[in-house]
């Protein structure tokens, strides 16, 4: 199932936006007792990321049954403003009552090998998963970047192809840097996978994307095997849809 919300301003995606995590967080927890989330950086999910922290959504979030992980991140210190993970901390972590134990983030400042391989460890057994399972996240959030890639999947990288590991290490982006991301059979088992895209620096990408033989771009191979799949767009990153 795709889902399409578009939006007339990035404010209102913002809003739209953390209606959709305390949503999913509220059913999930109430369902099963817990609700897991990968979030990404980028510059798009901050507005939403600092929403979190105010009302009404601060006192919605059921904080206490949410566990936090990360799509990817970068290898960089914490304090960098690079980090996913720190931008995160400082944008709403800090300022919610999370606790620190629900709170996973990728190791970035290791070795990213070493790094990828502990982080996919650590899925294995905060799911309770046998060797060779795939983590089933409640909900992943992704970017898209103007190459097309997603998470820190780039274009012709051969990450794109891995089929067992949850977490990959790589070097990638302008400019380049040592990364850890989760891989695409992580990312396609997720129960929802919501793409958040604005400005009208994405609306050549998306204009792509959603044209005709574009399947070679590493967001079009996010395609959940039984979940949900959800864009947030604004007006500016749809201007060049007919």
């Amino acid at each position: 199932m795709v889902t399409r919300i578009i939006v007339d301003s990035e404010k209102e995606l913002a809003a739209t936006g953390s209606e959709l995590i305390v949503s999913e967080a509220e059913r999930c927890a109430s369902l099963k007792g817990g609700f897991s989330i990968a979030l990404s950086g980028g510059k798009t999910p901050r507005p939403m990321h600092g929403l979190l922290s105010k009302e009404p959504f601060l006192s919605e979030m059921p904080w206490d049954k949410t566990d936090f992980f990360w799509v990817d991140e970068r290898c960089v210190p914490i304090q960098n403003r690079q980090s996913n993970y720190g931008n995160a901390k400082r944008d709403f972590l800090d300022k919610a009552p999370v606790r620190p134990g629900n709170v996973h983030p990728m190791p970035g400042e290791m070795d990213p090998e070493t790094g990828a391989r502990e982080y996919g460890e650590f899925l294995i057994d905060f799911f309770s998963l046998s060797e060779g399972q795939i983590p089933v996240f409640d909900l992943i959030f992704l970017g898209i970047g103007e190459d097309g890639h997603t998470a820190s999947l780039f274009p012709g990288h051969d990450v794109l192809d891995e089929k067992e590991r949850p977490a990959a290490a790589l070097t990638g982006g302008e400019p380049p840097l040592d990364r850890i991301t989760l891989t695409l059979p992580v990312i396609n088992r997720a129960k929802k996978v919501a793409f958040m895209v604005s400005g009208k620096s994405k609306a050549g990408i998306i204009k792509k994307l959603f044209g005709p033989n574009s399947h070679d771009l590493p967001a079009l191979k996010v395609r959940p095997s039984d979940g949900e799949l959800v864009w947030l767009l604004d007006s500016d990153a749809v201007s060049l849809i007919e």
